[in-house]
């Protein structure tokens, strides 16, 4: 039998309650993962079945991986010796290796292979070449995310609302054909095609309920439509199924995922058991209030009592900068005068609502000598379109910069192609002549116009700002109308705001690219460096020191927020996890000022007043302190 003497009284409850459907709440910080795995642990160690027979479900690798490490060596300690290897992995991976051997009953071989998202991508823009819809006007990667969406919710393709779905509409039969003749399936189709396979095959299905004897699923909260029913089909003949999760850290509604599967769980399992995990070993005492008072304010959720074994500690600590440059540079001098008194680096996470915010903490720590790492996305400088916009600056400086000119000389489309380049190439290295003296002499209207065109920008870069000229090439050269043209381009067109913004610093070409040069070229493996991400990709992460920028109205609650249906529950359950990821200390910070976007390149039409989050009135008064 499994020792459970160092469990807490709820744990050890989760533990041992073995049959049956089993809701296990696991707030923030209150070892949910030992409680997986010492589950699994008690029900092999039990008898109850073969380690083989308990199929365990999580969402990324990284975790699958713990889970299967953490859950050997606990069944080795206890001297079980028959470690088969186990069923423990994500929805995708294990549905896979149950669908492989199936490969005939969705018209495939058996070396089939799941195709990679720039093949998808590939795909679908030659389905839109031979179909007359122009790529610079659609970008195949949304048709992809529309037809994805699809098959994750388990629908059929839907009445189109809009332009987008309606070209995917016509286009994903073609992209289905196209997939089955290249033997090759994609992501979405992997929970798909065992779904419809459980549904239309019986003895298949009953095989594999009779197999996986319990059922474990972490971040229940995570799931979609497609992975709910594919576990629903698994676990309803024994009805032994036991999720993990925490409704309030519900934040990847954007992705899919719905919180209904853990609100609904005890209508969706009969005389389900649920326990909950209330015990915090992570955060202080005043860190957790302020959460548990924030958290409270929702009413979907599972409601809960927090307690920790940390003593109240200090107080969530509160201020308000001018502008974002001064919100940074707060920040950047808590935390130089935080290492003098012995904290190391990477003791701090920044943690922000959106991805544009980052670009203000990379400025201020590259000036700061700040060592930082980026724990998700691109940094600001290497975006493509901020790429796209340094490549122009680059051939002004230097027409013969090759790597730039072969970044943008068709950035928008100018219907220069590879056979036109290459003869280029061909002439300038015949000659012995540089790109741009080649260009001129190639007879070739499309290139000698482009630089023709980049000729009257040099003349120009004498004679109005860095500002100016930068929005002058947007627009001359078709780069504001490509970017126009995309649907959901609110990200694009904020990153080119942001970019202009910081272009009023420089009074040259040469000093912007000096800056950049330093700025992409710093070391990025310093592991004693100050974590810079989103909310969202620090989830399962901690960190003794948190800080929160930008918690004012539109930003954190975001706007979006506003209009979706339980937007600004979805938006306090990200404050929530925010609040969360932090040990010891909070700092929450907001500004008086924020640049508006939407490329206003006039600095004084560019500045907005904001106005403090409405989070901030529901945090409790004893628990916080402004400085």
């Amino acid at each position: 039998m499994f020792d459970v003497a160092d469990l807490n009284e709820q744990q050890r409850k989760a533990v041992t309650t073995i049959d049956g459907a089993v809701l296990v709440v696991a707030g923030a910080g209150t070892g949910k993962t030992k409680v997986l795995t010492s589950r699994i642990a008690n029900i092999v160690l039990l008898g109850r079945c073969f380690l083989n027979e308990v199929l365990a479900v999580t969402f990324t690798n990284k975790a699958a991986r713990e889970m299967t490490q953490r859950t050997i060596d606990l069944l080795t300690r206890n001297g079980y010796n028959d470690i088969t290897t186990p069923w423990i992995g994500t929805f995708h991976s294990l549905a896979l290796r149950i669908i492989r051997p199936l490969h005939d009953k969705f018209d495939r071989t058996a070396n089939f292979d799941v195709v990679k998202p720039v093949e998808q991508s590939k795909i679908m823009r030659q389905l839109m070449k031979n179909n007359g819809f122009s790529d610079e006007i659609f970008n195949p990667k949304d048709l992809l995310l529309v037809i994805t969406n699809w098959k994750e919710q388990c629908l059929a393709p839907l009445q189109p609302k809009n332009e987008l779905e309606r070209i995917a509409l016509k286009l994903v039969d073609l992209y289905e054909d196209e997939l089955k003749r290249l033997n090759v399936i994609d992501f979405s189709d992997i929970l798909k095609y065992s779904i419809n396979i459980f549904k239309t095959e019986p003895d298949i299905l009953n095989y594999y309920q009779q197999m996986f004897r319990y059922i474990m699923v972490d971040e229940y909260q995570d799931t979609n439509v497609a992975q709910y029913i594919w576990l629903r089909l698994l676990a309803s003949r024994h009805g032994n199924i036991c999720c993990v999760g925490d409704d309030d850290q519900s934040i990847y509604g954007w992705r899919g995922a719905d919180i209904s599967n853990i609100l609904n769980f005890s209508k969706d399992f009969r005389n389900a058991k649920i326990i909950k995990l209330e015990q915090n070993y992570r955060s202080t005492g005043n860190i957790l209030n302020v959460a548990s008072s924030v958290i409270s304010n929702n009413r979907n959720r599972i409601p809960k009592t927090f307690k920790t074994t940390a003593n109240a500690g200090l107080p969530i600590m509160i201020t308000r900068a001018s502008d974002p440059s001064d919100e940074a540079q707060i920040v950047s001098n808590i935390i130089s005068m935080k290492v003098k008194h012995g904290y190391k680096y990477n003791d701090f996470a920044i943690l922000v609502r959106t991805a544009i915010q980052i670009r203000e903490f990379e400025d201020e720590f590259i000036a700061s000598s700040i060592p930082y790492t980026l724990a998700d996305g691109v940094q600001f400088y290497e975006r493509t379109e901020v790429k796209d916009v340094i490549s122009y600056l680059k051939l002004l400086v230097n027409p013969d910069d090759e790597i730039a000119f072969k970044r943008v000389v068709n950035v928008p489309r100018r219907g220069i192609g590879s056979v036109s380049l290459s003869k280029l190439y061909e002439l300038a290295n015949i000659q012995q002549l540089h790109i741009a003296d080649a260009a001129m002499i190639s007879g070739n209207k499309k290139i000698i116009d482009f630089f023709k065109m980049l000729s009257d920008w040099n003349i120009l870069m004498r004679k109005v700002s860095l500002q100016k000229l930068v929005s002058i090439i947007l627009n001359q050269s078709g780069y504001m109308d490509m970017i126009n043209a995309m649907p959901e381009n609110d990200e694009k067109l904020k990153i080119l705001d942001d970019l202009m913004l910081t272009l009023e610093q420089y009074d040259t070409v040469r000093d912007f690219l000096d800056y950049v040069s330093l700025a992409t070229d710093r070391p990025t493996n310093n592991k004693n460096s100050v974590s810079v991400s989103t909310i969202h990709a620090s989830k399962g992460l901690e960190y003794n020191v948190v800080f929160i920028p930008g918690f004012e109205e539109g930003i954190f609650p975001h706007q979006r927020s506003f209009i979706e249906k339980n937007g600004i529950e979805e938006e306090r359950r990200l404050f929530y996890v925010a609040l969360t990821r932090a040990k010891k200390e909070v700092f929450i910070l907001m500004c008086d000022t924020r640049p508006m976007y939407g490329l206003q390149f006039e600095r004084k039409q560019n500045i907005l007043n904001t106005r403090q989050s409405r989070f901030l009135l529901e945090l409790p008064r004893n628990c916080i302190r402004w400085f």
